[in-house]
Formats: structure tokens, C-alpha cells, sequence
């Protein structure tokens, strides 16, 4: 397992919609493998395959560091189903350092992804769970979560977001 460099806003990467995966094989397997590292050495909730700079459809979401009883969960090809609700809540990004924002969410979402074994499955989340799936899954879609601020705290965040990019591009 290695610890992967994560990509900053501005990468392109981070803007693609990602390929299906088309097979679990052990290139995958060995993949997520690095992710699941990357993640821990992150610190993070959750992590996208394009922060990693691979556009492909697999993301993490592990809660362990709020629920010590909890695992790190793979989707793989995941599909929203259905949110529902609404709720705001703090949140980050590993592709963001030290950046926060209030964010509107779906407060419920039904997502349907398959497994590490190739197993489908389907579970209804809400709460931190909810919102970190919501976010991972707009990573692999493209879509950032500053795409959900508000025109005027984008203008006071411009600074910060400008030294990303340049950081990005070094």
C-alpha cells in the first residue's frame, strides 16, 4: 500500500466525470488499497479516485475517526437513488486545506455501488454519513463542494482559492 499525493483544487482532474470501473481485478483492488492508506495518513472522512488523479468511479468514506467502531466503506460505481431533506453543516476537503464552508445538503440519500468483492449493495444513510457520501460522490461527478457557496463568499475565498491553483500548477 502506498500513500498517494492528493490533488489541489485546480488540477483538471478534480473537474472530470469518471469512467465506470469495468472490473474488480487486482489492479483495483491493489488501488483501493493505496486509497485506503492515502485516506488514513489524510486524516479524512472520505476520499474520491480523481484526488488521487485517477478519474475513475470509486470513492471511500471512512467515519472510524468520529465512530471508532465504524469501517472504511468502497463504492464502486456508486448511483444516487434518492436524498431527500435538506440540512447545512460545516464542511472541508482534502483537495482544500484548511478551507470550511457552511453547505446545504440532502439530509437522507439512497445510494446503490458495488463492493471490493463485486458485490452490489444498497444502503439509506442520513446524518455525517449522508453528507460525506454526497460530497464523494460529487467528486467523481465533477462537481466540488465550493460549488455550493454563495456567490459572495466565493468573492472571499478568491484569494485563497488563486493560491491552490498556483500551488496546483507548481
Amino acid at each position: 500500500m502506498a500513500v498517494l499525493p492528493i490533488v489541489l483544487y485546480g488540477n483538471p482532474v478534480l473537474r472530470e466525470k469518471s469512467r465506470a470501473v469495468e472490473a474488480i481485478d487486482r489492479s483495483t483492488k491493489d488501488f483501493v488499497a493505496d486509497l485506503i492508506a492515502t485516506l488514513k495518513d489524510a486524516e479524512g472522512l472520505g476520499l474520491a479516485a480523481n484526488q488521487v488523479g485517477v478519474a475513475n468511479r470509486i470513492f471511500l468514506v471512512d467515519l472510524s475517526p468520529l465512530e471508532p467502531s465504524e469501517e472504511i466503506r468502497v463504492f464502486i460505481n456508486p448511483q444516487i437513488i434518492e436524498t431527500s431533506g435538506e440540512l447545512e453543516y460545516e464542511e472541508g476537503c482534502l483537495s482544500f486545506p484548511e478551507m470550511f464552508h457552511l453547505i446545504t445538503r440532502p439530509e437522507f440519500v439512497t445510494i446503490r455501488a458495488t463492493d471490493l468483492s463485486g458485490e452490489e449493495f444498497e444502503i439509506k444513510a442520513d446524518g455525517i454519513l449522508a453528507r460525506v457520501i454526497l460530497h464523494e460522490n460529487d467528486h467523481i461527478d465533477g462537481k466540488l463542494f465550493i460549488d455550493y457557496i454563495t456567490p459572495m463568499a466565493r468573492e472571499m475565498i478568491s484569494g485563497k482559492l488563486k493560491k491552490l491553483k498556483a500551488a496546483s500548477a507548481a
